[in-house]
């Protein structure tokens, strides 16, 4: 009994704070009185001054050396047998710790802060001989030692306390060599020490110039980003930046030999100096440092996107990757250095220009050369060859029927109701769409083209009839020959629809390939001044659809005159306006651009308010497709047309201009039209429909600006007006073209079912442009619940059978999306082609669901089938393995990261989705072709060894 009550009388100067407070007040709480206890406790201990909580040690200090024998939880029961309350005990532990840690430097930390310290007094001493020694020892310090992620290299941290010191000798010393090495350490330690004074790059550019990479890299780092903090200061006050640059082309070398290109190219970025960059990169750090600049290009402001596009086709150029550089040009959209590069890649090697003419084909550009072969490449000649053999290949090339497409005895549609089998204008009207779309280049089908074509084309009326009979063209698609054949015959019938419909078959067929006889012009020349409209009409949206992009003069010379003509009728005023935008998409051509400026000025405001005038509109904006800060001149111009239509063009030609690059500040600006809440019948509100299709059109060429994009269309059903919630479908339907996401997919679901006939309209259709060519089965499944929701609504229906056309576009094999090649080019064309349509549906209404249904027809110009097919060097085709899998975005990532996941082997031809890539999977065979997309030309392996198979 005695032993316990000595054990437990423990002297008041012994007894933690906490007894004592217990004792004062009158007791206290009881022993383990729960975490308000601890916490109290805690906070208490961290609130001790350091004179008091060395006090509180030192009292207890034989205590804690008892305890701290022993481990963590003896220790506990230790306490606990002196009779110790569960707080006592917490806090003797956490005394304890700080005991440790207070003792923690172990003998090696204390010798080195002594050794510091002594080096530290010897250059405080007059005697000069014991400097150099003294930093030198310093310097081999620093330099050798280590740290981990989380903390700072031992010298540094104890030199801290005396950085003061160091920089009041550095100030009192003479200029010589030791200053300059003791500059040197001084921007090392002031990484630690740095308080937005920028005192690293300050003693760097006043140390010994020595290589900064020998300090290691983090040091180059943090130098690195001083060196843009003081270039934006010196920018701001007007004063010379020579050294910061000369440092910084030491810097970048290190970078790029350190895999942190990253780092080198951001530096000279902020330096405003990245055409230096070519001269340091060789060909282990090319691929990485292109790869990376590419990928920023999106997120740059002009007019550094150009400059980094340039400077990586400058790169590639130096390492003879002339695919990968003409890519670039493309995208620049300048066509002499797109030329420069074909012919020198023709000077290395002949199959690599054939390689590269497949390229420019796909992006509608068409060069002059003197080689046949080449030139049947560029004219894009063999697209329907080896399109219909790929049917063949995946057993796709017999033809169906729209009632296999429809598969209405599938659709849940009560006994006495029926959607697919009445035989009127309309159904009959859907079909013959449908059956275009989904035999679009098979040349065959069962209701046009066979014998009784006749037939099916008089069992539609008036306007009908036309669409019948173009509807040949899209079914013999890029087979020139043969399709004019075919077409031929009807161009003696004598009913005046059917002869317009051939004429624009004509064009159809010619859309995307060109044929050095020039048939198209030929043919459809004469009609142009035809006295018939609607055959007049049809000629001219039938040479807009067989030259578009083709930049052809002769075109020009025969239909400006059309545009200018203030007595012909709106409605060919401004097809022969968009005829003209969409041959010359992207080319600023100051001739139309005044000529179609004045006819607004100068027509009566009745033919301006017409449904047309948006077409005119929108052939001005397809001249400045791309080309950003060029339509300046133009959006100045439109700001003195008083009509509305002014307003309309203004945000068509500036949503045009920035196509696809995804500019945040005009995102803002259509944001911002689409906020006013206008009143109809006041003023009018058709250019925040432009708006809402602007934001889609400006954001869709990056996938973080498209994900932003969609909210924002969200935000826009909710609170936006009639006009905006038409156009937010046909926005969806743009961003998301050919590409059924399913999060797009069920919202246009649900606005399929929305009050407003014309929201659903466009939901409709809009569901059939993002599943476009893909077979999606959830999508098919939809729209057969549409096929039966709305099998009393005509108008609905229609829409529902041309989605189901759409979906099956060319069998599964066709895509209308605007980006290829890895989704790093946008094709012009066919964004003039897929605006054109998505136009016409802000007034669905007057256009599509009455008599100029053609207009879906100019989805032709985005069609293009999503193939890989490989071709040996006399370009037959090749049959590889190849993997097929989702794309995997590698920019920045170590080593060499795999660029595809959840991959499938298959053999050439192959179909690929929006976001897939292919990679070949033999190493028999080169391919030449950076992307593995299209058509892509593969030479022997001259290294490869087949196996032994014995």
């Amino acid at each position: 009994m005695a032993r316990d009550t000595k054990a437990t009388a423990v002297p008041v100067e012994d007894t933690p704070i906490k007894d004592k407070k217990a004792k004062e007040d009158g007791g206290g709480k009881k022993a383990g009185g729960g975490d308000k206890d601890k916490k109290d406790e805690v906070e208490e201990l961290v609130s001790l001054k350091p004179g008091i909580l060395a006090s509180l040690i030192n009292q207890n200090l034989s205590l804690l050396r008892d305890v701290s024998r022993e481990s963590p939880f003896i220790a506990s029961c230790s306490l606990k047998k002196r009779g110790f309350s569960v707080n006592n005990r917490i806090l003797f532990t956490r005394l304890f710790c700080l005991t440790q840690k207070q003792n923690s430097q172990s003998e090696e930390d204390l010798q080195l802060k002594s050794e510091l310290e002594m080096l530290i007094e010897r250059l405080k001493e007059n005697n000069l001989e014991l400097h150099r020694p003294a930093l030198e020892s310093l310097r081999t310090l620093i330099r050798t030692s280590t740290s981990s992620m989380t903390s700072v290299p031992k010298p540094l941290k104890f030199l801290r306390p005396h950085y003061d010191t160091v920089v009041e000798i550095y100030e009192n010393w003479d200029q010589s060599d030791n200053k300059l090495a003791l500059a040197d350490i001084l921007s090392v330690l002031a990484m630690t020490y740095d308080e937005g004074k920028r005192d690293s790059l300050k003693y760097r550019l006043q140390g010994s110039r020595e290589d900064p990479g020998s300090w290691g890299h983090e040091y180059v780092r943090h130098v690195s980003t001083e060196i843009g903090q003081e270039f934006l200061h010196r920018s701001e006050q007007d004063l010379p930046i020579d050294d910061l640059m000369t440092l910084s082309l030491e810097i970048v070398p290190f970078f790029l030999k350190h895999n942190a290109e990253a780092d080198a190219v951001d530096l000279l970025l902020e330096l405003e100096a990245i055409d230096q960059l070519p001269q340091f990169v060789d060909k282990d750090t090319y691929a990485r440092v292109c790869l990376y600049m590419v990928s920023c290009v999106n997120l740059l402001v002009p007019p550094d996107d150009i400059a980094f596009l340039r400077t990586a086709h400058t790169i590639y150029r130096q390492h003879n990757k002339y695919t990968e550089a003409v890519s670039l040009a493309i995208r620049l959209q300048d066509l002499d250095l797109i030329r420069e590069d074909f012919e020198k890649a023709g000077e290395i090697d002949p199959l690599l220009q054939k390689q590269i003419a497949f390229h420019l084909a796909r992006s509608h550009i068409l060069l002059e050369t003197e080689d046949e072969s080449i030139q049947e490449i560029l004219n894009n000649s063999h697209l329907s060859k080896h399109f219909i053999a790929l049917a063949k290949e995946l057993d796709v090339y017999e033809a169906k029927t729209p009632e296999d497409i429809y598969k209405s005895h599938l659709e849940n549609i009560r006994p006495g109701y029926t959607s697919g089998n009445v035989d009127s204008a309309r159904q009959n009207l859907a079909s013959t769409f449908v059956n275009a779309f989904v035999n679009a280049g098979f040349g065959n089908d069962k209701l046009i083209s066979v014998e009784e074509g006749n037939n099916w084309i008089y069992k539609n009326k008036d306007h009908g009839m036309l669409s019948a009979a173009a509807s040949l063209g899209l079914i013999m698609l890029w087979d020139t020959d043969v399709g004019l054949s075919r077409i031929d015959k009807y161009t003696f019938s004598n009913e005046e629809f059917i002869k317009a419909g051939t004429y624009l078959a004509i064009g159809l067929v010619h859309a995307g390939v060109r044929n050095e006889n020039d048939p198209a012009f030929a043919l459809l020349s004469e009609q142009v001044e035809n006295k018939s409209a609607t055959i007049r009409i049809s000629a001219i949206v039938g040479l807009g659809m067989a030259y578009v992009g083709s930049h052809d003069e002769k075109i020009f010379d025969l239909l400006i005159q059309m545009v200018n003509d203030v007595e012909l009728s709106m409605e060919i005023a401004s097809l022969a306006a968009l005829s003209l935008g969409m041959i010359f998409v992207g080319e600023c051509h100051g001739e139309i651009t005044s000529t179609i400026l004045q006819t607004m000025m100068e027509r009566k405001d009745e033919a301006l308010k017409e449904t047309w005038g948006k077409f005119m509109g929108l052939g001005l904006a397809l001249l400045y497709l791309g080309k950003q800060d060029a339509a300046e001149v133009t959006l100045e111009t439109l700001k003195a047309i008083e009509h509305p239509i002014g307003k309309q063009v203004a945000v068509l030609v500036e949503i045009c201009s920035y196509a696809g690059t995804g500019n945040v500040l005009k995102v803002q600006k259509m944001l911002h039209l689409c906020n006013d809440h206008l009143d109809k019948e006041k003023e009018d509100d058709l250019h925040q429909a432009f708006a809402v299709i602007g934001i889609a059109l400006i954001a869709m060429g990056e996938d973080i600006g498209a994900e932003m994009a969609m909210r924002s269309f969200n935000h826009l059903m909710h609170y936006g007006e009639p006009v905006i919630r038409r156009a937010v479908p046909l926005a969806l339907g743009l961003l998301c073209a050919s590409n059924p996401l399913l999060n797009v997919m069920e919202t246009l679901s649900k606005y399929s079912h929305d009050n407003d006939t014309e929201v659903a309209i466009n939901a409709i259709f809009a569901m059939g442009l993002i599943g476009a060519g893909t077979n999606n089965a959830r999508l098919a499944q939809m729209l057969r619940q549409l096929a039966s929701y709305y099998h009393k609504e005509p108008n609905c229906l229609f829409m529902v059978r041309i989605a189901q056309g759409l979906l099956h576009m060319g069998k599964g094999t066709i895509s209308v999306n605007p980006f290829h090649s890895d989704r790093q080019l946008m094709s012009s064309v066919a964004i003039a082609g897929l605006l054109a349509t998505i136009i016409a549906f802000t007034d669905a209404k007057t256009l599509i669901l009455n008599r100029h249904h053609w207009f879906l027809y100019y989805l032709t110009t985005a069609m293009y089938p999503r193939f890989l097919i490989t071709l040996d060097e006399d370009l037959n085709s090749l049959p590889v393995t190849v993997r097929v899998g989702q794309a995997v975005d590698v920019v920045g990532q170590a080593g060499r990261p795999k660029t595809i996941t959840g991959f499938q082997t298959h053999s050439t031809p192959v179909l690929l989705a929006h976001s897939e890539r292919a990679e070949i999977a033999t190493e028999e065979y080169i391919p030449l072709s950076h992307v593995l997309e299209g058509f892509v030309l593969l030479r022997k392996n001259p290294d490869f060894m087949e196996e032994d198979k014995d």
